[in-house]
């Protein structure tokens, strides 16, 4: 037993030799591929155990047969041990050229594919993680080509818009120019009637650019969804009046809610006059309001007879006014993306659904009892 520290201090002696240089090994291939690390990894332990059993057959003063034993069953598992960091290195390599391969694609073509070569767990993962990002920039895609699309219809509408009531403003301005309209009083009234549609197409236009730009300041104030939807319908109500629709009470509660009043009494209106517009004569739109949970809920009913189906995602778009049947006789198809920008600000949330006879759009806002935390809209 008292040989025991002394064969440990030679087996040290002789480890710590390998293992320094072994150490120096790695260091100059830090930058090389992982299996020449792994090889180099192998090669150093094998040669620290060859390296502390030498040293210590060296001082017991083994004969040379034994000596060459020990050397031989040390070589041997030298080798076998190297061969296989060789050949997982090289599977691991394969492994990592294969996603290089996949992520290389995905920047060229901007299409992801998932390699079909087995892994190791960190690889796997990052393949994962590839795949992740490859859908959220497929998404992306489609949300810009979408915004695209939205933008030149916008164009598109708002350029046909203006055409005519430029249109009509210039013959009518040359016709009392040159003296020939059979009732001034009637022109200068239609001339006013055109400029008031303008100015607000522009305003709807601006108010759009504020939401959509992350300039729209908000100022919440404690507000009544009674007293809020109670102003929207005395708003409104000359413009049923006007057309023959019915403004009806379909149960509003007295809910408190944290919003900016003058923002949400334009999204109130801005759903009145699109939804007013969309029902014929005789018909009814129904206001109502609610809370469910920690959300207020306030629900604009209409008897448009519905939306298709295949339209209802694109309703809150830019610049959409789907079917000639829902197209108003005004306007650029900008109130109901200004409620989603406005809405949003407010974290809430828009939807429609169709119901019998109509549609009904809804606005989600938090209940009072939860703070709203204020954001730029965009």
């Amino acid at each position: 037993m008292r040989d025991l520290p002394l064969i440990a201090l030679y087996a040290a002696a002789g480890a710590a030799v390998a293992g320094t240089g072994g150490a120096l090994a790695l260091a100059a291939v830090r930058r090389r591929s992982v299996a020449v690390s792994l090889t180099v990894l192998i090669a150093v332990t094998v040669g620290a155990l060859l390296a502390g059993t030498l040293s210590v057959a060296w001082a017991m003063f083994l004969s040379a047969h034994d000596l060459a034993v020990v050397i031989t069953v040390n070589v041997v598992g030298a080798l076998a041990a190297i061969a296989t960091a060789l050949l997982l290195g090289r599977w691991f390599t394969g492994a990592h050229r294969a996603l290089e391969r996949s992520a290389q694609a995905l920047g060229e073509t901007g299409s992801y594919t998932a390699p079909t070569t087995p892994m190791p767990t960190e690889l796997t993962s990052l393949a994962g993680q590839l795949a992740a990002a490859d859908a959220k920039l497929t998404a992306a895609r489609e949300r810009e080509r979408a915004l695209e699309r939205s933008r030149r219809e916008l164009v598109a509408w708002i350029s046909h818009d203006l055409r005519s009531p430029l249109a009509g403003l210039r013959a009518m301005a040359e016709a009392l120019e040159d003296g020939i309209a059979a009732d001034p009083d009637r022109y200068h009234r239609l001339i006013r009637g055109e400029v008031e549609r303008l100015s607000d197409m522009v305003g709807d236009l601006f108010e759009l650019s504020r939401i959509q730009a992350g300039s729209l300041a908000l100022s919440p104030t404690r507000i009544s969804a009674y007293d809020l939807i109670s102003d929207a319908i005395a708003g409104a109500d000359p413009l049923a009046r006007q057309r023959g629709v019915l403004l009806a009470d379909r149960g509003v509660e007295p809910v408190p809610m944290e919003v900016d009043g003058k923002e949400m009494s334009r999204v109130l209106a801005n759903l009145l006059v699109n939804a007013i517009r969309h029902t014929p004569p005789d018909g009814t739109v129904a206001v109502a309001a609610a809370r469910r949970a920690d959300s207020v809920v306030l629900s604009v009913t209409d008897g448009c007879g519905g939306i298709p189906p295949e339209d209802l995602p694109r309703v809150f778009d830019t610049g959409w006014r789907g079917t000639d049947a829902r197209t108003p006789p005004a306007g650029a198809g900008l109130g109901l993306a200004i409620v989603r920008g406005i809405v949003e600000a407010h974290e809430g949330r828009t939807g429609v659904r169709n119901v019998p006879g109509g549609c009904r759009f809804e606005v989600t806002l938090p209940a009072a009892g939860n703070p709203v935390e204020v954001r730029p809209a965009g």
